[in-house]
């Protein structure tokens, strides 16, 4: 059977009626919410008619057979070449959806920390933050010119300026406070305390900038280029509310309101793994059969980008004994560890043994290419969650975008979990497998009459890391979807950084 797509079949990302995660930000709980607003394109505005995509769930939503972690052995025929070796003939394909609802059940809520407030930069506050003070505290001038009253300068024009005696100078940062009366003025500095009996700042170049008597060209109404007393913030005024992420702006209304220090979501630590008899390091030359660990530094960097604490633990031990404390290790400094890797086909496993011994993985066939082969698990005392990918690069990093990326981000509180997509136009024919979700890398482009279009970045290779850094989007094929035709719509994610 094929099916085609050749129209938009209002298809996004995730659908319906799974539902997501808030964060109680001051208790670090969560509480239902219904799914997160996906809102518009990350890339630009939709053209008219071109709305952010909404996915219903996949027609094939087949449960997973409950099973203990996998052992070697021989696995099921994988009709689109799955690089792992772990025996899944006892388990059924899990939808997208399903693995990821189990991840985000799984992953911890870390308690709110203090931080100092520029370390908290990029992250969401986790406490009301009031002001126990005015901002401005004083009455202050708004811009460089001339304090005056106002009732002095209300006939001014530029054929008839009023003139008016200077009475002085105010700075910003002098604490003494002069007066003025009807027919004086003072000339004032931004920022500086304004002068007792003035109600208005003449800019000036709106002066001839007298130094003894000045002639002002216009005139203002009551309170014009005055910052009075308390107009920014009021004693008591919320500053920071909790969930707001903190930027410079919020920074800077810390340190006014008198905060040095602020209760923040802390970032997730997440420690970075790769399992592989062939890996070397990158500062190794690889002999026959090796390759480098690309995958530590890819998915540790992929995790910084999320907003975590990511660290790189480099290629697992084959020894049992060295394979155990390495794990145990990371499990007491993680929120969340990560494995890449593929396993042992028909022979006894370290990795596996190891995992099984601290708490047991399941290993499970996801209805996605590329990298089918997933785990799962929560290990230690602690119940750290581990999450296992691919082996193959490409693959290991869609899985990231599709897994971990949403999990990092609901334990930072983050309201959006996933990429916004958008519904591009095919630049040329696309093939997937039936039952599969395909994700190929692509280049998404706005077209001159509007909307998007896209061209795919080689054929869904798990291996051309070339064509994958030449990518700026991922293209999502659904699971009933067998071909798109040239001109046809399809559902693209954009890879921005930190997007």
């Amino acid at each position: 059977m094929v099916v085609r797509m050749s129209e938009d079949k209002s298809r996004g990302w995730f659908g319906g009626s799974r539902e997501t995660t808030q964060l109680d930000l001051e208790r670090g709980t969560p509480v239902p919410r219904p799914a997160p607003d996906r809102g518009p394109s990350l890339l630009d505005d939709p053209a008219p008619g071109r709305d952010t995509v909404q996915v219903d769930r996949s027609v094939f939503a087949a449960e997973r057979v409950p099973s203990p972690a996998v052992s070697s052995g021989d696995r099921a025929p994988d009709p689109v070449g799955d690089t792992g070796s772990v025996d899944v003939s006892a388990l059924r394909l899990r939808t997208v959806e399903q693995h990821l609802d189990e991840i985000l059940g799984s992953v911890p809520q870390p308690d709110p920390i203090e931080l100092a407030v520029l370390d908290a930069q990029g992250l969401l506050c986790a406490e009301l933050v009031t002001s126990s003070r005015a901002l401005p505290s004083f009455e202050q001038a708004g811009l460089d010119g001339y304090a005056v009253q106002s009732a002095d300068i209300a006939s001014a024009t530029v054929e008839a300026p009023v003139e008016l005696a200077v009475g002085g100078e105010s700075t910003a940062g002098s604490g003494e406070r002069a007066a003025i009366s009807a027919g004086l003025a003072q000339k004032v500095a931004v920022g500086a305390m304004m002068p007792t009996g003035a109600d208005v700042v003449v800019p000036a170049a709106w002066t001839d900038q007298g130094a003894a008597r000045v002639a002002v060209y216009a005139a203002l109404a009551p309170g014009s280029y005055v910052r009075r007393t308390g107009d920014d913030v009021a004693p008591g005024d919320t500053a920071v509310q909790i969930g707001t992420p903190i930027g410079p702006a919020q920074i800077s209304l810390l340190a006014a309101v008198g905060r040095e220090r602020v209760s923040v979501r802390p970032r997730p630590r997440v420690s970075v793994l790769c399992a592989g008899d062939e890996l070397v390091d990158v500062g190794a030359t690889p002999g026959p059969g090796q390759v480098v660990d690309v995958n530590s530094y890819a998915l540790a960097a992929a995790a910084r980008d999320a907003g975590a604490e990511a660290y790189r633990a480099g290629i697992l031990p084959s020894d049992p004994r060295r394979l155990t404390d390495l794990l145990e290790s990371q499990l007491l400094r993680s929120d969340v560890v990560l494995i890449a890797g593929t396993f042992a086909n028909g022979r006894t496993d370290p990795l596996q043994e190891a995992l099984h011994a601290l708490g047991g993985m399941s290993f499970t066939q996801v209805a996605m290419h590329p990298g089918p082969l997933h785990a799962f698990g929560r290990l230690g005392h602690a119940q750290v969650p581990v999450i296992c990918v691919p082996g193959e690069p490409v693959a290991a990093l869609v899985a990231f975008e599709v897994f971990v990326r949403p999990a990092i981000r609901l334990m930072l509180g983050k309201r959006q979990l996933f990429r916004r997509t958008v519904q591009a136009v095919s630049a040329q024919q696309l093939l997937s497998p039936l039952g599969y979700r395909q994700y190929l890398h692509g280049q998404v482009m706005r077209h001159p009459d509007g909307g998007y279009v896209v061209e795919p970045i080689g054929d869904g290779d798990q291996a051309m890391l070339a064509r994958m850094a030449r990518a700026n989007c991922l293209i999502v094929v659904d699971e009933d979807v067998t071909e798109v035709s040239a001109g046809g719509l399809v559902t693209v994610m954009p890879m921005l950084l930190g997007g």
